[in-house]
């Protein structure tokens, strides 16, 4: 569907949760609320650029909760949520989004699969919505009496992300200024646009009281779980060079790698791993040969930001295996380095850090000694 920006939505004063601070920046699980907001969508492949909405005074706040997330700049919001989500269209103007999806600051369980549904429903469709199917049975009241049972058969709870395509939700936006609609899906509707329904989650629930904080933290209670992520990257032997990257070290040989970064295949293959581990795409997604900014780049960039999407989501490395397959330059007299090498980019312990190397026997390219490849492993501990 081309290129989908998502608008986080925090510039709100969460009056129904009480206190001075805004609920978006309260504490869940050691991270600000708004900060696992921010990451679901950070790290999620289908997301080409986040960018939140956010009140003057919270800044300070906002830039803890940011930091080290790929992530625009933020804008300032409105006198009402819908002031707010305009100012923030408006503001997307110059990227060329095809598609908006737009969500709740305070709904930190928001998850991949919803996600992904509603970007599929735009392919298709002007609008759609992420909903839940009312469960429990609904009563009218009159003057605090049942007065009616109402049929729930076609009801449903809106949750967001609300996904909409960009031109059609900021021209909706703009001609409903002064007017006070429940949600973004309601401007659509109001501008005659079609509103898909899919699948929401029950756990994509939005913090509004203190009730629903404790319900958030309740979330995470519990071991957490380990995944696994793996990754293989190959390069050819460039026609001339000094040595060759390895695991962040230049390791002295008669040649060196071609590549549009510096072609260390251990790390681009292990930055695969961790990524894999957390599902948030691949190398190409976040650093793209054809960016220029990444020409001749150090490839432990790549892999330190890979580690900071890791850290984003409240988890940490438990171990990485990297494996080098070719016949030369000799790995194992640099083992060790690269081992404590690739564990400072980690920021973790040498000894979740295993490096291995071994030939094809003569076999293949990389036993024609025509280039090297890598394999890695990364395992990943979340919270549930």
């Amino acid at each position: 569907m081309g290129k989908n920006v998502v608008l986080v939505v925090a510039a709100g004063r969460g009056r129904r949760f009480g206190g001075d601070l805004p609920k978006q920046y309260h504490d869940l699980a050691g991270r600000m609320v708004l900060r696992h907001t921010l990451a679901a969508f950070a790290t999620n492949p289908e997301i080409a650029a986040v960018r939140a909405v956010i009140h003057p005074d919270d800044r300070q706040l906002y830039d803890i909760v940011a930091d080290g997330l790929p992530l625009l700049e933020p804008v300032y919001g409105g006198a009402t949520r819908q002031d707010s989500v305009r100012l923030g269209l408006e503001s997307l103007r110059d990227l060329g989004a095809d598609t908006v999806l737009i969500h709740d600051g305070a709904r930190p369980f928001v998850d991949a699969g919803t996600v992904g549904r509603v970007i599929a429903a735009l392919a298709s469709h002007p609008a759609a919505l992420p909903v839940v199917a009312v469960a429990d049975t609904l009563k009218r009241g009159d003057g605090g009496f049942v007065s009616d049972t109402v049929d729930r058969s076609n009801l449903f709870r809106a949750q967001t992300p609300q996904g909409f395509r960009y031109a059609d939700i900021l021209a909706a936006h703009q001609a409903v200024i002064g007017e006070e609609l429940t949600d973004d899906a309601a401007v659509a509707e109001h501008a005659g646009q079609s509103v898909a329904l899919v699948a929401g989650a029950e756990d994509n629930f939005k913090i509004t009281s203190a009730a629903d904080l404790a319900r958030a933290r309740r979330q995470f209670e519990g071991p957490g779980e380990v995944r696994t992520g793996t990754g293989y990257d190959v390069h050819k032997f460039a026609e001339r060079g000094d040595g060759v990257w390895l695991c962040g070290l230049l390791v002295p040989h008669d040649t060196g790698l071609e590549g549009h970064s510096d072609a260390d295949v251990a790390l681009h293959a292990l930055t695969d791993a961790v990524l894999g581990g957390i599902a948030a795409g691949d190398i190409g997604h976040h650093f793209p040969p054809s960016d220029m900014r990444w020409k001749g780049a150090s490839s432990d960039r790549f892999l330190a930001h890979a580690a900071s999407l890791v850290a984003a989501k409240g988890g940490r490395l438990v171990n990485v295996d990297v494996t080098i397959i070719c016949e030369r330059p000799k790995v194992g007299p640099h083992r060790a380095a690269m081992a404590a090498r690739v564990a400072e980019i980690l920021g973790i312990s040498q000894d979740r850090v295993s490096v291995k190397a071994t030939t094809t026997e003569g076999l293949g390219f990389t036993g024609r000694r025509e280039g090297i490849a890598a394999q890695a492993l990364a395992s990943v501990w979340l919270p549930r």
